[in-house]
């Protein structure tokens, strides 16, 4: 079993799975309700609480979390009668690292996934 800082060096994006993910961040209900995943940790939180967190309604929320699916950055998982959803963190790491792969002319910079979540 590949241990999780495998998984998380595994993880690479190209230019058409940033473009997906950036356009799944790029709708403000979806930016909010991922960043609500990323706080939450990797506990995750229920589509109850993130609608009741940031005031939506249940069906939109839905949507917004479908999209955050399909681009890779939440996945969700059964607990009972319950979902819970969490941000995918190597996914999350995988988009930083493909923005700033070439920054600072390539040279060492502290820009990049390993400057930011300590816990990611």
């Amino acid at each position: 079993m590949e241990s999780l800082l495998q998984i998380r060096e595994s993880a690479v994006l190209d230019e058409a799975g940033a473009v997906k993910a950036l356009a799944a961040l790029a709708q403000a209900q979806r930016l909010r309700a991922f960043r609500a995943l990323v706080v939450s940790g990797p506990e995750g939180l229920t589509p109850g609480a993130i609608a009741e967190q940031l005031r939506i309604a249940p069906s939109a929320l839905s949507f917004h979390l479908k999209e955050l699916s399909n681009a890779g950055l939440a996945s969700s998982e059964a607990r009972g009668r319950n979902l819970i959803y969490r941000a995918n963190f190597s996914q999350m790491n995988a988009l930083l690292g493909y923005l700033t792969e070439h920054c600072c002319e390539g040279g060492d910079c502290e820009v990049g996934p390993q400057a930011g979540c300590t816990n990611c």
